[in-house]
């Protein structure tokens, strides 16, 4: 868990922590013609360092449906043991029934309003991504309050001020129906602008893919990155 007993108050009450000191960035997630990509790079930062190089932080629940996860990295271990879980439970029952994004997005809501009631929150913002069972694209956002909301374009932590724009703009341009290779591309180019901006950004990451076909995770991918500019900048590298 990702709370530590910190002290004890007067009264005998506990005082947990509320700062995470291990967490990752942006995660970006868009729907296209017949499936949803969600991407994320695979830093961890121990506050302000760039620590974790290799933290994978979108995880393939099943052939229908991924996730992506922003914010402390121990609650959201914490949460995908929990969801592993859930679908080793799911293949016991041997029903030809498996859990499906919009399920698992309702699953994240109760699980983190109810933390947040105990003021004792777990501190991630969501992205659950898939098709239904009448394979329609799913995308939704969860957060460490339990706010829950459904959107063909979704971005947390730094990019949900920066990417935003991009993911919407693409999507009105093309008539709400990306792609799949518009999509990714839409995707590159945010994870790009992220990594010029965001300090706890990486120029690497990892795509996720799902569709009828399955879901897939690619990665790690490598972002090309041009800092030529660099010099013009008063106080780089010393000047």
């Amino acid at each position: 868990m990702a709370k530590t007993l910190m002290s004890y108050e007067t009264d005998g009450s506990r005082q947990w922590s509320q700062s995470p000191v291990t967490t990752g960035t942006s995660v970006l997630g868009i729907a296209f013609d017949g499936g949803v990509i969600i991407a994320a790079d695979i830093l961890a930062s121990y506050g302000s360092l760039a620590r974790f190089r290799n933290t994978k932080r979108v995880f393939k629940v099943n052939d229908k449906c991924l996730v992506g996860c922003s914010g402390d990295i121990a609650d959201y271990q914490f949460l995908i043991r929990a969801i592993d879980q859930k679908m080793i439970d799911e293949d016991n029952h041997n029903d030809d029934h498996t859990l499906t994004p919009n399920a698992l997005f309702s699953w994240l809501t109760r699980v983190h309003y109810n933390r947040r009631s105990k003021f004792d929150p777990l501190w991630c913002q969501w992205v659950i991504g898939g098709l239904n069972s009448d394979d329609q694209p799913f995308l939704g956002y969860v957060d460490k309050l339990g706010t829950a909301y459904e959107c063909p374009a979704i971005a947390t932590g730094y990019g949900s001020y920066i990417a935003i724009p991009l993911l919407r703009q693409a999507l009105d341009e093309a008539g709400g129906k990306l792609t799949e290779e518009q999509a990714k591309q839409v995707i590159q180019k945010c994870l790009t602008v992220l990594y010029y901006r965001d300090a706890r950004s990486f120029n690497k990451y990892e795509l996720a893919v799902v569709k009828k076909s399955g879901a897939t995770v690619e990665g790690p991918l490598t972002l090309d990155s041009n800092w030529s500019i660099a010099h013009y900048v008063k106080g780089y590298g010393g000047d």
